[in-house]
């Protein structure tokens, strides 16, 4: 029996996939990610779209991983099933990276487009449909990976993360353009490498004179934000309720010691529902009252309409007089976390998640705060652009994500949510105060840089001064006007394509 070893082309695609996740936390080598896809690019085009999908697996694979701690230690998910699950989102994910390079590879064969110029309108058009398609997960956008990278990070808050994922694509295509050009093949590799390079440079023009700048917006807020390190395990059990009430008592309590204006408790961070009238209420509203300032929390909540009750996953927000100011109910829910996708179409899936499946989306609706406006993010809601778009455009001067990352475990995935966090402050010019069960929490500039942070797993609280006011931002203007404009290029160029011959059967069809 002979073995048959992989072509060069399998192992370049999967080893693109790779390397770039290697730009993501952990190790978070932001600079891989200028470079990750040559390999693709330079050995892929005999079988594009099954070369792209095979990056796009190793690429998912890797980032993603953590999955396997949420289904299995957290979800109770039999190890088989978190695993068909986790290759089955592995695999849909990478059919976007599969399209956006067969359609490239298509472009340059019917109409002669040099990838340079496809690949990252596809790349970029393709990762907007990720984030909206069957509710979207923008989770790893390339353009992510370059949150450490402060000075480049600045332009997000012209075209948002989806204008860095266009340049590093582009970036790519340009170089394995000048490797084809040493090749022989000269198409106008040059004149697309020196463009691209005046694009990276102005890039960092830009960030530099934003950097120079650093704005500094109203009055200081001094802020607390208590991760209590409630474990999950008991996060529930109404028998360690007073203890999880005791714990974030007394972290606010240091943080009116502190001096804190406002102290932030992380998504859920009361487990039970705080709306009904009880003492586990009273201890609550004397917590601000002893804080003697303002004190946003997490908590369930419930609405009956026409019989019909809906749960929700909010925030609340307290007065120094423990008087109820306003309530922000998530917008963006979880899929198969906090509701169940089709469960008209698939009413045997409740099987599969017990207990989960019963929330139900809010709205957009700033906290008002003594003339500031707070727009609550609830856990991954920060990695949605427009979610976080759409509150500073209704008047949030300041962004709060509270969430509860103990589902990932000791991962890179708090990391990656993390980084993903401080994309939303520079694409908004806003600060962002990030408090988190048990951990990362964090005060975010509106320059990205993550000024303070907590520790993963463990009982803190972070004390520090906030800028409430959105800065001057192109994004918060246009929205995601380039990668919407770069989808219909591309669809325009796909029935351009399908209308045209195939550039190697053309002379044939002439008669020539």
């Amino acid at each position: 029996m002979v073995l048959r070893f992989p072509r060069r082309d399998t192992l370049c695609a999967l080893a693109s996939g790779l390397v770039s996740a290697l730009a993501f936390p952990r190790p978070s080598w932001f600079v891989v990610a200028w470079f990750g896809l040559l390999p693709l690019l330079l050995t892929g085009e005999r079988r594009p779209f099954r070369n792209g999908w095979l990056a796009g697996c190793g690429f998912f694979a890797l980032v993603l991983y953590w999955l396997n701690i949420v289904m299995t230690t957290y979800g109770r998910l039999e190890p088989l099933l978190s695993m068909a699950a986790y290759l089955l989102l592995v695999a849909y994910l990478s059919l976007y990276w599969g399209l956006a390079w067969w359609g490239s590879c298509k472009l340059r064969e019917r109409l002669g487009l040099p990838h340079v110029f496809s690949l990252p309108l596809l790349w970029t058009g393709l990762e907007y449909l990720r984030g909206h398609l069957l509710s979207g997960f923008p989770w790893a956008l390339l353009g992510y990976s370059q949150q450490p990278f402060t000075t480049l990070l600045q332009s997000a808050d012209l075209f948002g993360v989806y204008g860095l994922s266009f340049l590093l694509v582009l970036a790519n295509a340009s170089l394995a353009g000048l490797v084809w050009a040493g090749r022989g093949e000269r198409r106008r590799p040059l004149f697309a490498a020196g463009l691209t390079a005046v694009l990276v440079i102005a890039a960092l023009c830009y960030g530099g004179w934003r950097l120079d700048q650093r704005p500094v917006a109203g009055k200081p807020l001094t802020i607390g934000l208590a991760q209590g390190n409630i474990d999950q395990a008991v996060k529930w059990d109404p028998a360690f309720r007073q203890w999880t009430l005791r714990t974030y008592r007394e972290l606010t309590a240091r943080a009116a010691a502190a001096g804190a204006d406002l102290v932030i408790w992380p998504e859920s961070a009361v487990p039970f529902y705080y709306q009904e009238p009880g003492q586990e209420q009273r201890e609550v509203q004397q917590a601000a009252r002893r804080l003697k300032g303002f004190l946003l929390f997490g908590s369930p909540a419930y609405l009956r309409q026409e019989g019909k009750v809906r749960y929700l996953n909010s925030a609340y927000l307290l007065n120094a007089d423990g008087r109820q100011l306003g309530r922000s109910d998530k917008v963006h829910l979880v899929p198969f976390g906090e509701y169940v996708p089709l469960k008209w179409l698939f009413p045997f899936i409740d099987k599969l998640v017990v207990g989960i499946g019963d929330f139900s989306p809010g709205r957009v609706e700033p906290l008002v705060m003594n003339g500031h406006r707070l727009g609550v993010l609830v856990c991954y809601e920060a990695i949605f652009p427009e979610l976080a778009r759409d509150y500073v455009n209704s008047g949030s001067d300041l962004l709060v994500n509270i969430t509860n990352d103990a589902w990932f475990g000791r991962s890179s995935a708090p990391w990656q949510l993390l980084e993903m966090s401080a994309v939303r402050a520079v694409e908004n010019r806003v600060w962002i105060a990030r408090a988190a069960n048990t951990g990362i929490s964090a005060l975010i500039s509106p320059l990205g840089e993550i000024r303070q942070q907590t520790p993963l797993f463990k009982p803190a609280l972070l004390v520090g001064k906030v800028y409430p006011g959105a800065g001057v931002s192109l994004y918060r203007r246009i929205g995601d006007l380039l990668p919407q404009g770069c989808l219909l290029i591309a669809v325009l160029l796909g029935f351009a394509a399908r209308l045209r011959p195939c550039r190697r059967f053309r002379g044939q069809l002439s008669g020539e």
